[in-house]
């Protein structure tokens, strides 16, 4: 039976459960990794602006969305290490359930 109690707060998460306190170092590292993803972005514009061959902008493209796994791939691994573990170890089996709802949605 699912529990009525609401499960504690997750000692890195802020008080709202739609936010999360995070490291000076992880956050540059992810804006460091959102960066390099965005000037792939504009090069992406740029080929097409400049009529590239299909090919070319095939591979940049494939290149994109291997950095936006990575990142994704980044952000998952702290949630799990983090948030998931602190509600496991606290009791909260729910954060099981998102977690899995969570995978399903990012493939």
């Amino acid at each position: 039976m699912p529990s009525t109690t609401p499960p504690p707060p997750c000692p890195h998460c802020s008080s709202s459960p739609k936010t999360k306190s995070r490291t000076d170092d992880e956050k540059k590292s992810l804006i460091h990794r959102l960066n390099r993803i965005e000037g792939q972005i504009g090069g992406l514009r740029r080929m097409i602006e400049e009529e590239a061959y299909c090919a070319d902008i095939l591979t940049q493209s494939s290149a994109v969305s291997a950095a936006l796994s990575a990142f994704s791939r980044e952000v998952l691994d702290t949630h799990i290490r983090t948030c998931v573990k602190e509600n496991i170890l606290a009791g909260n089996d729910d954060s099981i359930e998102e977690l899995l709802e969570l995978l399903k949605k990012i493939k």
